[in-house]
């Protein structure tokens, strides 16, 4: 398996290069050169597999012979063995053919940890293997920093430095990351929002001389191919719960930066039988503009009470748009200077009814998200956290048909985020005994002004030798 940028000129990988390289020379997002197909009788012979067993069946045509099969079985086992939930992705059923897919089982209660603790794990294999010290830096609009951190703090091999946006993340977000004080963990909080830390990011992975020599930088954000494949897993696990192959699933996410629906468009392209994507934004909602108007401007981003929604710029949206533009690596340039120069871009005709045929999407404001966790519990005593509110009543608005299952991805635990859950006239949803004590715990981080230099300059002072 070999793994090529959606830009059209960097070279082509392996897929250990492609997990320590995370963004690709031109500035492109790694994808696979051909995406492994499951039969309808591959499918069936799943049903009935754990977790762990159909996580090695999904991601091992990606994997390839990077691994070998009891390597690649080791590191599923060690990666969701902190799972507080023995079904790993539990269903919740809310209504009729209404489903809630809990991912916020894992270590720091949300739907990164399914990625990142695999990660993890890889990570620390192959560089122990290549005898190689990295630093991994990533930002975070709350939930992929600790799920990163909780992955990488024991790596001996791994400097890992996380920024996420001052003052716009939520207090139980912080406090997951800034409390974890190992040597090799580094908290920058910025003063600026997301996408300022996703710039940062992505300029310092283009221009990586300011680390002494042997280091680089290893990407931890959905920009590591990892990431993504480690996500299409919990489609299978859904739908082969609710019936498939047999049956069609309908599927509604919550999603910022397009990660996370873009596993779901992978697996129906593998062969899974899904019938409606549904993109569900808040009101920092560039990607449902894109779908419904072919508006993909640029505009002020919105703190909002789902705030790890609110990205302006969707880094994994361009893995999409390079098969829309049938993997013509000089189209995504063009769309890419246009949007980061002009702060907008403007889709083809041709392909923009590509992506209608692909998805559905619909957005919620903050006043309707927290009327929709308050209607819920009345309803089902089931408690939302606001971004699983937000995909929830997206899928109820925009699904086509209601005799095919619907599942919401429920990407965190209501405990994190209790600004919504009081707003909607609630009590706190209680944190989980492993972290009961986190308002007790010490923290550490650091506040740094929107400037590459200070940020680069923390980083190489901050190194372990």
């Amino acid at each position: 398996m070999k793994y090529i940028s959606t830009r059209g000129s960097a070279p082509s990988l392996s897929f250990e290069e492609v997990v320590l390289t995370g963004l690709a020379s031109d500035g492109g997002l790694y994808v696979p050169e051909t995406l492994p197909q499951f039969s309808h009788s591959d499918i069936e012979a799943m049903r009935g597999m754990s977790y762990q067993e159909l996580a090695f069946t999904v991601m091992k045509p990606f994997v390839a012979d990077a691994l070998s099969d009891d390597e690649l079985k080791g590191l599923i086992a060690k990666a969701y063995s902190t799972f507080r939930h023995n079904g790993i992705a539990p269903l919740v059923q809310t209504g009729h053919n209404e489903f809630i897919l809990e991912l916020f089982q894992g270590p720091t209660l949300a739907f990164k940890d399914f990625a990142l603790q695999f990660l993890g794990q890889l990570l620390d294999h192959i560089l122990k293997k290549r005898n190689q010290k990295v630093v991994v830096m990533g930002a975070t609009s709350g939930d992929t920093g600790s799920a990163a951190i909780e992955g990488c703090r024991h790596c001996d091999n791994i400097d890992i430095f996380i920024l996420h946006p001052h003052q716009r993340v939520s207090e139980v977000q912080r406090r997951q990351m800034t409390t974890v004080l190992d040597d090799n963990v580094h908290n920058i909080a910025l003063e600026g929002n997301f996408d300022d830390c996703q710039n940062m990011v992505k300029a310092s992975f283009a221009d990586q001389s300011f680390l002494p020599d042997g280091r680089q930088l290893v990407a931890v954000n959905s920009i590591n191919w990892a990431r993504i494949m480690a996500q299409i897993v919990y489609y299978f696990y859904a739908a082969l719960s609710l019936g498939a192959p047999a049956r069609a699933v309908n599927f509604s996410v919550p999603t910022g930066n397009f990660g996370d629906i873009f596993a779901g468009y992978l697996a129906k392209g593998m062969g899974l039988p899904i019938d409606q994507l549904i993109i569900a934004t808040n009101q920092n909602d560039i990607l449902h503009r894109c779908i419904s108007e072919n508006d993909h401007s640029k505009r002020d981003l919105v703190h909002s009470l789902s705030p790890s929604m609110d990205i302006m710029v969707s880094s994994n949206f361009e893995r999409l748009l390079f098969d829309l533009y049938d993997r013509n690596g000089a189209s995504i340039v063009t769309l890419m200077d246009a949007l980061k120069n002009g702060g907008g871009m403007t889709l083809g005709e041709a392909e923009l009814a590509k992506a209608k045929t692909l998805f559905s999407s619909f957005r919620l404001d903050d006043a309707e998200m927290v009327k929709v966790i308050k209607d819920v519990f009345e309803q089902t005593e089931y408690l939302l956290d606001p971004h699983t509110a937000i995909g929830l009543e997206a899928g109820r608005r925009a699904r086509h048909d209601h005799n095919t299952p619907m599942v919401c991805l429920a990407t965190a635990h209501p405990a994190k985020f209790p600004e919504a859950i009081q707003k909607a006239g609630l009590s706190d949803a209680p944190l989980p005994h492993h972290m009961a004590d986190l308002f007790e715990r010490e923290e550490r981080y650091q506040v740094l002004s929107n400037d590459m230099d200070a940020v680069q300059k923390f980083i190489g002072s901050h190194l372990r030798t």
